[in-house]
């Protein structure tokens, strides 16, 4: 198997919680908004650490069961993880969050005191 195909497994079980919380908790824009800077900075810091890690040698890949695509040094497999975290998370914390008119409530209490 290879990581890319590794890492799809994985990354399916995110996008199937997040449209399930999205649906269920009613998520509108700002907390996609929010969740996507998330992982964008979840991407950022993933490759600049991969990188750094990969140029000190502390690990290796097959080659053969990489697709060939790096940012860097890095290949784009690596990128896939950060993805998967940063979408499952956020979605998870929605989910357990209460219900959507407790949800909706509180967030009015905050903007009434900010």
């Amino acid at each position: 198997m290879s990581y890319l195909a590794l890492a799809g497994c994985f990354l399916a079980v995110p996008v199937a919680v997040a449209a399930y919380a999205t649906w269920r908790r009613r998520l509108d824009g700002r907390w996609w908004a929010v969740t996507g800077l998330t992982i964008a900075a979840l991407l950022v810091l993933t490759a600049v650490f991969d990188n750094v890690m990969i140029a000190a040698d502390l690990f290796r890949y097959d080659e053969e069961l990489l697709t060939g695509w790096r940012v860097g040094l890095a290949p784009v497999e690596d990128l896939i993880w950060p993805v998967a975290a940063g979408l499952l998370l956020p979605s998870v914390a929605a989910l357990l969050e209460g219900s959507p008119a407790r949800a909706q409530a509180r967030s009015a209490d905050r903007e009434e005191s900010a």
